[in-house]
């Protein structure tokens, strides 16, 4: 059986590698091989380089300020696979990666949510792309360097996803779009590991990258400011912002400023409000069909109930199912006591024991089982705060 790794040139994908290469001898000659190293190729990146400071269609000197997908990170995903021996190739997934990410994450800035584009890349590319372009070169099954668990329920015969045992590096937040068949091809080794664990491999077996520090920000935000990428995208399409002003209003109604748009804010922010206030303000709501920013004292930040749209149930869940959960509303969120209630349409409820802090049009709810295990029910978007 042949297996595609996805080598983002990491310490973690490249540990995976090792790992698989023991395991995998592509020696013999008889056969394809039964392991490959592949890139995404997602984003260019002298594209926008103005938002760095340089000229447009300027070579970028050296590693990208910690961004995931970097020219640096071919190049060591590259020097790893030949380090293995291993074969690597990079794909081209630029177009799709634009369509099914970068374009939803303007769109719903617009619209005054608050995306999470690592979610869509890993369910739109990283899995359902990849895994289509890992096969038709003969790879029947992917691997990845996510912190997540996975298993096969022998009874059922549905594919199991769970945390990864080192909560603090766990990314099962970014693997609830995952379908049945996309997982039954998956492979996540690291899922057991500590990251700690994952670094002692990596130097032992004297891999390249083994304290390669790891990424931080979106491939795609070069200056790291949203606002800025948004604006230079658009320009970029020959789209000018208009009419995008409005009032920043307090909860009853009073009108305190101005502000350029809502893709400035997010719930929760309290800095750059564009005005000084006598007590701490923060973003309450974005409404963006009046064009309004909602502020407030921290305490009306805090609610209970919520509506998901686009739900992937990863369990077997019908419409109309109510059950105990613990809730996850960012990645680094600890998941929540809840009551979730499965609904027509690809929606669900969720009513939290306890009120939790800045809940987010746009970003992730994920859903877990209520219980240490921390298995994925499933999990789609926030679409309203109730």
């Amino acid at each position: 059986m042949t297996t595609a790794v996805a080598m983002s040139g990491g310490v973690d994908s490249s540990t995976v590698a090792a790992l698989l290469a023991e395991n995998n001898s592509n020696s013999h000659t008889d056969g394809p091989p039964r392991l490959i190293g592949l890139t995404m190729q997602l984003w260019n990146q002298r594209r926008l380089a103005q938002l760095q400071g340089l000229p447009e269609g300027a070579s970028l000197p050296g590693q990208a300020s910690g961004r995931c997908c970097s020219l640096d990170d071919a190049y060591d995903a590259r020097r790893v696979a030949n380090f293995l021996g291993i074969p690597y190739y990079v794909v081209n997934f630029e177009s799709r990666f634009e369509e099914g990410v970068v374009r939803p994450f303007v769109e719903r800035y617009l619209a005054g949510e608050t995306p999470i584009p690592c979610s869509l890349c890993n369910t739109e590319i990283k899995f359902a792309q990849f895994i289509e372009t890992a096969m038709q070169i003969g790879a029947e099954r992917v691997a990845t360097g996510h912190y997540a668990r996975l298993c096969r329920d022998e009874q059922t015969g549905r594919y199991r996803l769970f945390a990864g045992l080192d909560h603090t590096k766990d990314q099962s937040y970014f693997l609830f779009g995952l379908t049945q068949e996309q997982l039954s091809r998956s492979l996540f080794p690291l899922g057991d590991l500590r990251k700690d664990e994952v670094r002692s491999l990596a130097r032992a077996r004297l891999l390249p990258v083994a304290d390669k520090p790891d990424s931080q920000e979106i491939c795609f935000v070069p200056s790291g400011s949203y606002r800025e990428f948004i604006e230079a995208y658009l320009a970029e399409k020959g789209v000018t912002l208009e009419g995008q002003s409005g009032e920043v209003v307090s909860t009853d109604g009073e009108v305190l400023a101005e502000h350029q748009g809502v893709h400035n804010f997010t719930v929760g922010q309290r800095k750059g409000l564009g005005f000084a206030s006598g007590s701490p303000l923060y973003v309450i709501e974005l409404d963006a069909p009046r064009h309004r920013v909602v502020v407030g004292p921290d305490e009306e930040l805090f609610r209970r109930r919520l509506m998901v749209r686009d739900v992937n149930w990863v369990c077997s869940v019908a419409p109309g199912d109510l059950f105990e959960a613990r809730v996850k509303i960012r990645n680094r969120h600890v998941p929540a006591a809840a009551r979730v209630e499965a609904m027509a349409d690809g929606q669900a409820s969720v009513e939290f024991t306890e009120p939790q802090r800045a809940i987010t049009p746009g970003q992730a709810a994920v859903i877990y089982s209520n219980d240490d295990d921390l298995e994925v029910i499933g999990g789609g978007w926030i679409s309203g705060i109730l």
